[in-house]
């Protein structure tokens, strides 16, 4: 039996104190010198861009593309997970978190107002036209699309691989084993987590100061109540509170559910503003808008407005696509890290597409519903007051817009409620991705862990708020965003480094150069009449448990004394379903071989007297499949005798061996 006992979750030290030291700092400087603060924040922001403007440009555009080519390539069929896994959550479920947990405050508060600021003050052309209507929501949807994602899917991927396929913890760090090995337990990779924890806490700060700032003036709209500094505060710091109940229920009992209610109060708002929007009008502009984003997607991506030399483009650069930029990159290790969390047994393929694509798509049609229905009373119902409105206030814009509509008080209500549900899911995922960072091992975080930082969270939102308000939150994003920006390209280089490996080894297992197992089963032992009952016969439970105990575990300790004569170490694990040897290859890949019984509906042509149940939970047919590092290899060696065993090991640790060679 394995000595192997669970160890009581807790912290870990080298990430959580250096974390909380440096994010401390930082809140108790805002809110000791206020001013001195605002004006660095400001300063920065300036330094950031136009310094480094380029380099978040063509990063994101490396991502993006980087992405679409890992799909489309052999690697789109590797599972996020062993060969056998199934995924976690149904596409409902997935789709539901994956929306909530990416994008859904901004939605809210960029829906309506983005539109129409670009529409009255665009970076080029004249203001107030039909080109600048199409513009505006050409750059809308540029800002909320695929690039966006691109920069979710890389984290997500490489975290999900490396956690889910490799064994390795669920950390920002384990993307970097490729090239650092198991210094990823060392400085390093606590430096790369401690950075991650940073990023995530100002990208979820940031939201909710989005979040506040809106059901503020929501609440000022419908009840007239003051929508100041003191009542955001109070907002942060009564909707923390909720988020932290939510963590603490954890991910299937909390944020699931809360991101489920997201979906539904959002198709209802979206559908509202459809139907009794102008509807024909919605439906045109979405196709058009989308066929002009794809026309000029790779001019946009690219696109620093270098050569025009106007301080207007470099301050809406300034103020917009890059700061959207920073902003997904600092959001990415929390989006990325859920986003890998619920991926469990996906496929790269699938979880590219799934990623990129129906975000997108539904906030596309978001964005054209809300978007181009503002645009719409502005051009052709003539309601000028709507650019006022947006000019004075982005987070009134949406109150305004849906006042034009019948039923205003319940949807300025159900507005309301789906900010603030937004608003939950976001510093609870947030809170999320933070207590498993700054977990030990990669460990269930304790309670108190998760309430801490889901308390924390709301207190770096109100000290900035304080210190320079929404501003001072846009260059904390910015400034957590430099260095993961540079942390994800190598994140993406490991990811590819490790895929090749595997597919390497993929090859390797198909070159047979040793004499066939099932020929050796089938002429030796009780012949093949004794193979044939064994392939036609549905074994219980307890029969593979028995024959693992009594066949396996001795063929195992068997080819394990010879290796340790050789001087090689090995370990052997029994457990009540499954026994397995690990071989220890120093800093190459460790050779794994191991049996387990598997359930599966037992099949109809099954010798009937083997097929009798004594209990419905016995019910089923069990194989004795062989599992190796990479996963279940779907094939069962029931019935085989001790020196079959071990020729089928022998087998497998040759494919490996010549696998080594061939990526030596």
């Amino acid at each position: 039996m394995s000595d192997s006992q669970p160890t009581k979750a807790g912290i870990n030290p080298p990430v959580f104190f250096p974390s909380v030291a440096v994010i401390g700092a930082l809140v108790l400087f805002s809110a000791i010198f206020p001013d001195i603060a605002n004006s660095f924040f400001g300063a920065m922001q300036s330094w950031l861009i136009d310094t480094f403007g380029w380099l978040y440009l063509a990063s994101v555009g490396f991502y993006l593309i980087f992405c679409v080519a890992l799909a489309m390539s052999r690697y789109g069929s590797f599972k996020l997970g062993p060969d056998h896994s199934e995924p976690d959550f149904s596409y409902l479920s997935w789709f539901a978190m994956l929306f909530s947990a990416g994008m859904g405050i901004g939605l809210m508060f960029y829906g309506v107002a983005e539109p129409v600021l670009h529409y009255a003050n665009p970076p080029m052309g004249d203001a107030n036209t039909a080109q600048a209507a199409k513009d505006a929501m050409r750059i809308t949807f540029f800002h909320w699309g695929v690039h966006a994602w691109a920069i979710y899917a890389v984290v997500g991927l490489a975290l999900a691989y490396f956690s889910f396929r490799q064994n390795l913890p669920l950390r920002i760090s384990s993307a970097l084993y490729p090239f650092i090995g198991k210094r990823i337990y060392g400085p390093i990779g606590n430096t790369v987590d401690v950075l991650a924890v940073f990023g995530t806490l100002f990208g979820v700060a940031t939201s909710l100061g989005f979040g506040a700032q809106q059901v503020a003036s929501g609440l000022n709209f419908l009840f007239s109540i003051p929508d100041g500094i003191s009542t955001q505060i109070v907002l942060i710091c009564i909707i923390t509170a909720m988020a932290t109940t939510s963590v603490v229920m954890g991910l299937d009992g909390g944020i699931r559910r809360i991101s489920e209610l997201n979906l539904w109060l959002a198709a209802a708002l979206l559908l509202f503003a459809i139907v009794l929007g102008p509807t024909l009008y919605i439906f045109q502009a979405f196709t058009q808008n989308i066929g002009n984003y794809l026309s000029s997607l790779v001019d946009m991506t690219f696109n620093s407005y270098v050569y025009t030399g106007d301080k207007d483009t470099a301050g809406f650069m300034s103020s917009w696509t890059l700061f959207y930029w920073a902003w997904w990159i600092s959001w990415s290790p929390f989006v990325g890290m859920f986003v890998a969390r619920v991926s469990r047994g996906r496929t790269i393929r699938e979880f590219v597409m799934g990623v990129l694509l129906v975000p997108t798509g539904a906030t596309f049609l978001w964005m054209t519903a809300f978007g181009d229905g503002a645009l719409h009373m502005i051009m052709v119902d003539n309601a000028t007051d709507l650019v006022d409105a947006v000019n004075a206030s982005t987070s009134t814009a949406l109150f305004v817009f849906l006042e034009k509509f019948p039923l205003t008080w319940f949807t300025s209500i159900l507005g309301t409620l789906l900010v603030v549900t937004f608003f939950v899911t976001s510093s609870d995922s947030g809170s999320l991705v933070i207590d498993i960072l700054t977990a030990k091992d990669g460990e269930e975080p304790p309670v108190w862990q998760r309430i801490f930082w889901a308390v924390l969270e709301g207190v770096v939102a109100i000290v900035l708020l304080t210190a320079g308000g929404i501003g001072a939150l846009q260059a904390a994003s910015l400034a957590s965003a430099l260095p993961f920006t540079l942390i994800i390209v190598v994140m993406a280089l490991g990811l590819y480094k490790s895929l090749r490996v595997e597919a390497v080894k993929q090859d390797s297992m198909r070159h047979t150069m040793n004499w066939p197992t099932n020929v050796a089963a089938s002429m030796s032992g009780g012949g093949w009449q004794r193979r044939m009952e064994t392939l036609m016969s549905s074994p219980r439970k307890a029969q593979v448990e028995t024959f693992i105990k009594e066949e396996v575990a001795p063929a195992l300790k068997a080819v394990a004394e010879k290796f340790e004569q050789s001087e090689m170490s090995s370990k052997i694990t029994v457990e009540d379903d499954r026994c397995y040897i690990d071989v220890d290859h120093g800093a190459e890949v460790d050779f794994v071989y191991g049996v387990r019984a598997r359930r599966f509906s037992a099949p109809s042509f099954a010798i009937a007297g083997l097929n009798e149940r004594k209990t419905e939970k016995d019910r089923g047919h069990f194989r004795a499949e062989v599992f190796l590092r990479e996963g279940g290899q779907q094939y069962s060696v029931v019935g085989y005798t001790q020196d079959q065993l071990i020729g089928d090991i022998l087998d497998q640790y040759e494919k490996h061996l010549h696998f080594l060679h061939l990526v030596r």
